[in-house]
């Protein structure tokens, strides 16, 4: 079923891709047993599993978790299969070998790093072969080989030669996971690509890292994501911003179905003009939502509660009143204010936020709130629970657009700085969202 050897171009980001034109050839795979002798010959561990053959020079240390690696590498497999749609006719007997290395040189000596492997800093991928340097996190260490794998699963079993912000992007997507364990202790694989918990990705950082561009006003858009040349992924923040356009086309409500068959066709250099011409593809609409995506991005990031209605609504001429849910996002108001008009909202209501557990009596104690909110807790410099009244638009020149609060609390006056809707959310978590109860009657009028 395997096709020919195409010739393949080393990139400075980790991966071998196709050249040019041949997308459509799967590559050929590499022999894995013969490597497997030549690591045996060296003196190299050597721990197997049905879909990786892990190689290593790192010492055997109790509870480092590398004996388990193979196993959590076959379970992702199946995660990979079905994102991809492949069956077990598609993938056959598929293995890839994997090298975890603490000294190359070891590995050169054993003929198991050829030198026409480019130099890397974390990993690189050839084909069903690939490279990671050893961490010292565990976490960071099989998010590192789970990349790498996604990278071998892509290139060999879907043709990839698609632009490298889908070669990354998806490698992140799909190597992010939480370990559980199972009641023998055995590990499992856990997907999370857009992660509930930073304890569940120790040291990965990726959306801190999209935190930060937001914070010093560098943070990339959509098209700038999509023109990345191969040139510029090299630093945590380009992998970042990958991750970050792969997760949103794949779970976007206005993007995600057209994009799971765009995945499962061919993933060509051409990829970005496929995208352009999906159905239901609109350039503006997934540009601003990249950006109200970047804007507030957490932990538990769920994008059916987080989906905006951009909708401009008639202006807003009189009083009116909605009701904001605890539950949601940013909700629009229905209306559209004016810019340079002074406005004034009152509010009122309680909302449940979940709970707080006492560490030491174990006590449960639920968490209400009013308009003002509580402060007991805050987020990203607010009391949690405290309403919100926005506009979406630039704040600053030269930055991304942003959901820009102009009032805040029970009531408050403000002047509107854009024609067109007003926002309006409870401070919190996007992780709490679905613990959320209730919502805050809020008035709205122009003075």
């Amino acid at each position: 079923m395997w096709l020919t050897v195409v010739t393949v171009l080393a990139t400075p980001f980790g991966v071998a891709l196709p050249a040019a034109g041949v997308a459509d050839e799967r590559l050929l795979v590499v022999k894995v047993e013969p490597l497997v002798a030549l690591a045996r010959r060296a003196g190299l561990r050597v721990l197997a599993g049905r879909r990786l053959v892990l190689v290593t020079d790192r010492p055997e240390r109790a509870g480092d978790g590398v004996a388990d690696l193979p196993t959590i590498f076959d379970q992702a497999f199946t995660t990979w299969c079905d994102h991809y749609g492949l069956t077990a006719a598609d993938t056959g007997d598929w293995q890839a070998l994997g090298c975890l290395v603490v000294h190359r040189e070891r590995f050169r000596e054993a003929g198991l790093l050829p030198a026409d492997i480019p130099s890397f800093a974390n990993g690189f991928c050839d084909r069903n072969r690939f490279w990671l340097m050893d961490q010292s996190n565990p976490a960071y260490r099989r998010h590192l080989l789970l990349h790498e794998g996604v990278h071998a699963f892509t290139l060999t079993l879907r043709g990839l030669a698609a632009p490298v912000w889908y070669a990354e992007g998806t490698a992140e997507y799909l190597a992010t996971h939480r370990l559980e364990r199972e009641a023998d202790g055995s590990p499992r694989f856990v997907a999370t690509p857009i992660p509930d918990r930073p304890e569940d990705v120790e040291q990965l950082g990726r959306i801190e890292a999209i935190q930060e561009l937001r914070a010093t006003g560098r943070c990339p858009g959509l098209a700038d994501v999509l023109a990345q040349p191969m040139a510029d992924h090299s630093a945590i923040a380009n992998y970042a911003a990958s991750w970050a356009a792969v997760a949103l086309l794949a779970n976007h409500p206005a993007t995600t179905a057209d994009f799971a068959r765009l995945e499962r066709g061919p993933l060509g250099p051409n990829l970005n003009d496929h995208l352009r011409a999906l159905p239901a593809w609109n350039a503006d609409r997934a540009a601003r939502e990249f950006d109200a995506f970047t804007d507030g991005l957490d932990y538990g990031w769920d994008f059916s509660r987080m989906a905006i209605d951009w909708t401009a609504g008639p202006s807003l001429d009189g009083s009116e009143e909605f009701i904001v849910a605890a539950d949601r996002g940013w909700q629009n108001a229905g209306c559209s204010l004016t810019a340079g008009q002074r406005y004034a909202t009152t509010a009122r209501g309680r909302v449940g936020l979940g709970s707080v557990v006492d560490e030491a009596s174990k006590l449960i104690t639920p968490l209400e709130s009013e308009p003002a909110g509580i402060s007991l807790q805050w987020y990203r410099g607010r009391p949690v629970g405290r309403l919100l009244v926005a506009q979406w638009g630039v704040d600053v020149p030269g930055t991304r657009p942003r959901f820009i609060v102009l009032a805040e609390g029970a009531a408050a006056e403000f002047t509107a700085r854009f024609d067109g809707p007003v926002y309006l959310t409870i401070n919190g978590s996007p992780h709490g969202l679905a613990v959320n109860r209730g919502g805050y009657l809020v008035s709205l009028r122009p003075l």
